[in-house]
């Protein structure tokens, strides 16, 4: 249990006490101790709104496929790899829940579609869903090991839009608006609780499970040799009937271990998740156990995981101490082109400056904010070479061009406007945090002291900086330094310090059709509802793959037929109201323009403009 061992281990040194709030517009770290939050210095350079939109948009999607070409092991590692080489569920008893569990689960190209996972027509992997991963898909794999899966970086940021024809266009780096992690875990454990059919004892339970299991397994067998694995092959292995029978043999011999695992695994996150939305998240806890597509509270999931360990050694009220003060329920981020929110070194190469990360920046270092995200599931023994390799992969990986008409003469028009009014806050490698444009603060408060110094430790554990991996032929240190500076016993750069993490960063915009709803919270729909605040609906539907292109952002009204989405009050916690980013902002003697009500066509002119970028 590495990774409850670590945060253990955190805890035990961490100052005990509750984040402050710091509502203030912009932190300047001025004692060199973390990330200067200033934007760079000059005028920022504004992208031109393109004469003509169809060439643009063409020329956009071949260097999009030419950059994944170019990068494809790296993509397949974002997509297809999982988290761990040694820890997860097996992939034969992922595949079996739609046999032991059809009320709740169904198969074949279904599998996990009620947590909002898809199959994706262009992967090679035709037996699971985009963002499942398995360890025999490594070149490295050793034979006679089970294979084992866990969700890839693909689940969350390979998303969907339904064009003009119907056709299903995939966004990669894009948020996959309708994955429903909370619901994933909710409902493998609901299926526990059926299975136990109100057994209590915990020996039992594994016994019944593991009886349950493999007679489901005796039931898949029969119905095809290639049940599992649908006889895929690649360069380097075939996974045809005769691999199949052999992990079929390694899971019978091993059935009653695997079955526990992957019972303690569910059971424990549950109960330890609901601790924490008992602290954090009161009335709302209902809901957050049942998941709203598009979104998670990333932060609380990974300290829950932590906090499973913690509650059986030093009990639950101290336990508590690693979760979060605050809830810090957010969307998903877009993670394309990562350049332009990278920090770099000042001239004393002792401050990160120019960049951040994330949506309050708190972990500026590529490496170890994707370290941050697959962390999150939990396994104790992550694999190194998935973060490191959606590093390399994300750095350059171009925005998907909107996939719609644009009105390339408004646009031309919301380009100055943009410039204006815009373009000083959503500027690459800003690396400023505002605090009082009226958002909720909560996901800006959500690092106590205990879990940031927990959270340091943790990663530098995981990757220290003798840490070398072979990535595709090219061996590398990825934790050793960052832009040539020695990162050794520097926590700081690693995660910032508490106080220059209260409030959010503007981000560039690239792409920003794609990742409506806006706001950190997913609070408001469309872009014309964020730049008309008073249009802004208390209630929408969430998780719909439509695109509404009049208002630039998902549709959100009513079902589209496609069986996604779920109604998404604002109303009903305050850490999703649709607040913020709603009134004028003085800085200085300049006046910067967020509230559009009263210039609906300058607010045309720049939704226009924005499907550009």
């Amino acid at each position: 249990m590495k990774i409850r061992k670590i945060l253990l281990g955190a805890v035990s040194i961490a100052a005990i006490g509750g984040a402050g709030l710091y509502l203030f517009k912009r932190y300047v770290d001025s004692d060199h101790t973390g990330v200067a939050l200033l934007p760079p210095e000059g005028a920022p350079k504004v992208q031109a709104a393109p004469a003509d939109w169809d060439r643009s948009k063409s020329e956009r999607d071949a260097a999009k496929a030419a950059y994944i070409a170019e990068n494809q092991i790296a993509f397949d590692w974002f997509a297809d790899f999982p988290f761990s080489q040694t820890d997860g569920t097996s992939l034969i008893l992922l595949k079996l829940l739609p046999l032991i569990d059809p009320e709740r689960w169904q198969g074949g190209d279904k599998l996990l579609s009620e947590v909002g996972l898809f199959f994706d027509a262009r992967s090679k992997i035709d037996f699971l869903p985009r963002g499942v991963g398995f360890t025999g898909l490594d070149p490295q794999a050793q034979p006679g090991a089970p294979d084992l899966t866990s969700f890839t970086c693909g689940a969350c940021h390979i998303g969907r839009v339904i064009g003009e024809d119907g056709e299903t266009r995939y966004i990669d780096g894009a948020v996959n608006t309708t994955f429903n992690i909370n619901k994933y875990y909710v409902r493998t454990f609901e299926t526990l609780q059926a299975i136990y059919d109100g057994e209590t004892d915990p020996a039992s339970r594994v016994d019944r499970a593991t009886g349950i299991v493999l007679a489901a397994l005796d039931q898949a067998v029969a119905q095809s040799p290639t049940f599992f694995y649908n006889d895929f092959k690649t360069p380097y292995r075939n996974y045809d009937a005769a691999y199949e029978a052999q992990q079929v043999e390694i899971f019978r011999a091993d059935a009653r271990d695997l079955v526990e695992r992957f019972m303690v695994y569910t059971e424990d996150f549950v109960d330890a998740f609901s601790d924490y939305l008992d602290k954090s998240y009161g009335d709302y806890k209902a809901q957050m156990l049942q998941g709203i597509p598009g979104m998670a509270d990333a932060t609380g999931v990974s300290s829950s995981h932590g906090y499973e360990n913690l509650k059986k050694k030093i009990g639950k009220d101290l336990g508590k101490i690693i979760l979060p003060d605050h809830p810090g329920v957010t969307d998903f981020m877009a993670v394309w082109d990562q350049d332009a929110r990278a920090a770099e070194w000042d001239p004393s190469k002792t401050q990160l400056i120019n960049g951040g990360g994330q949506y309050n920046g708190n972990i500026p270092i590529p490496m170890f904010r994707n370290m941050a995200a697959s962390t999150t599931m939990g396994l104790d023994d992550p694999d190194m070479r998935v973060p490191a390799f959606a590093a390399q992969l994300l750095g350059g990986l171009p925005p998907t061009a909107y996939p719609f008409a644009v009105d390339t003469s408004k646009a031309k028009q919301g380009e100055a406007l943009f410039a204006e009014n815009c373009a000083a806050c959503h500027q690459p490698n800003n690396g400023a945090v505002y605090g009082d444009l009226g958002t909720s603060p909560a996901r800006s408060q959500v690092i106590n002291t205990s879990l940031m110094l927990s959270a340091r430790q943790m990663y530098q554990g995981f990757c220290p900086t003798t840490l070398e991996l072979d990535l595709a032929g090219e061996k590398t240190k990825p934790c050793a330094e960052y832009l040539g500076v020695p990162l050794k016993d520097f926590g700081t750069a690693i995660m910032r310090p508490l106080d220059d993490q209260r409030g959010y960063n503007a981000t560039a915009l690239g792409g920003v059709w794609a990742i409506a709803p806006y706001l950190h919270n997913g609070s408001v729909p469309t872009m014309r509802h964020l730049l008309m605040p008073d249009t802004r609906p208390d209630s929408f539907v969430k998780g719909l793959l439509s695109y509404d292109t009049g208002n630039m952002g998902f549709a959100w009204q009513q079902d589209d037929g496609t069986g996604a989405g779920m109604v998404f009050d604002t109303r009903s916690f305050h850490a999703i109201g649709n607040a913020g980013h709603n009134r004028d902002v003085e800085d200085g003697d300049k006046t910067y323009k967020l509230d559009w009500s009263d210039d609906p066509d300058g607010a045309d002119a720049l939704i226009e403009y924005l499907k550009t970028l």
